[in-house]
């Protein structure tokens, strides 16, 4: 009996599958569902589905950590939904609008941000709870303040050691600014990741600067030394009201920023694998 061709294809295909890293082969599946969605959409425009469509396209984007499309596709999204008395504000605020901020401010499209809550605001103005709502995208509007791509940050301390650090005197090195402190469960998970990434590229120009927003200076120090951080920490045993995350709009941890040659932001908040791929391609980028 003959081996059907598809199912023959199929064991060729799972075969040539295990070669393959399985980053790669989440990617590869993820490009080509953002390529079929686009194409159903493009003959079929009036959907009935469309707004799911969307959404899957949103996710596909996330997983590739391809955040640039994304607010224009929350903004599709928004754009069909009802905006008055009886509109859906768990979808609009917690499926559309954080997402939209989040996505913008890591892809550097701060101002496209400030204009959809602008706009979502003039929107759902005759809606019965439009007063919790305005104060929740207050608080997101507050977060735009954060550093994002292309920004610069300008910080410069004592730290732990005594040791001057002015990140406008090291526009030559890469830099990894993470605000972190002794108490923050995700800090800590985090930091093996940060410090294998120091060790594999700080002898190529990869630099880590911690601004610690603890109030135990002790602490600080014993975990650094426990756990193996020799960079330079800015400590001001001030928490939350720390004097750098102040100025720079920190209101969660961990926040990081990875600061290209030439001192602007290049990415923010990366994890794991995500913080590797873009400090190898920082440091091979020309100022």
């Amino acid at each position: 009996m003959k081996t059907p061709i598809l199912t023959l294809c199929l064991i060729l295909s799972l075969s040539s599958l295990h070669a393959q890293k399985a980053r790669e082969i989440a990617s590869g599946f993820e490009n080509q569902k953002i390529a079929a969605i686009k194409a159903y959409l493009a003959e079929t425009p009036e959907a009935t589905d469309k707004d799911e469509a969307l959404s899957i396209l949103v996710t596909a984007h996330t997983n590739l950590g391809d955040l640039a499309p994304i607010p224009d596709l929350l903004s599709q999204r928004y754009d069909s939904m009802d905006k008055g008395a009886d509109a859906n504000l768990n979808v609009i605020i917690t499926e559309i609008t954080r997402p939209f901020i989040e996505a913008s401010i890591v892809s550097g499209q701060k101002d496209k941000a400030k204009d959809f809550i602008t706009k979502v605001k003039t929107d759902l103005s005759a809606h019965p709870q439009i007063e919790q709502v305005s104060q929740f995208l207050d608080q997101l509007a507050g977060e735009l303040s954060l550093p994002g791509v292309g920004d610069e940050m300008n910080i410069k301390f004592t730290d732990l050691t005594g040791t001057e650090i002015d990140l406008s005197k090291m526009h030559d090195k890469v830099i990894l600014v993470d605000f972190w402190a002794t108490w923050c469960g995700p800090c800590v998970a985090e930091m093996p990741n940060v410090t294998a990434a120091y060790e594999a590229y700080h002898a190529k120009g990869f630099e880590v600067v911690g601004i610690s927003l603890d109030d135990d200076k002790a602490a600080v120090e014993a975990f650094t030394k426990e756990n193996k951080m020799p960079w330079p920490q800015y400590f001001d045993g001030k928490g939350w009201e720390n004097e750098i995350s102040q100025r720079f709009g920190i209101t969660s941890i961990p926040a990081t920023f990875l600061v290209g040659k030439g001192g602007k932001i290049v990415a923010s908040n990366l994890r794991g694998p995500d913080l590797e791929k873009a400090i190898e391609k920082a440091l091979s980028a020309a100022e």
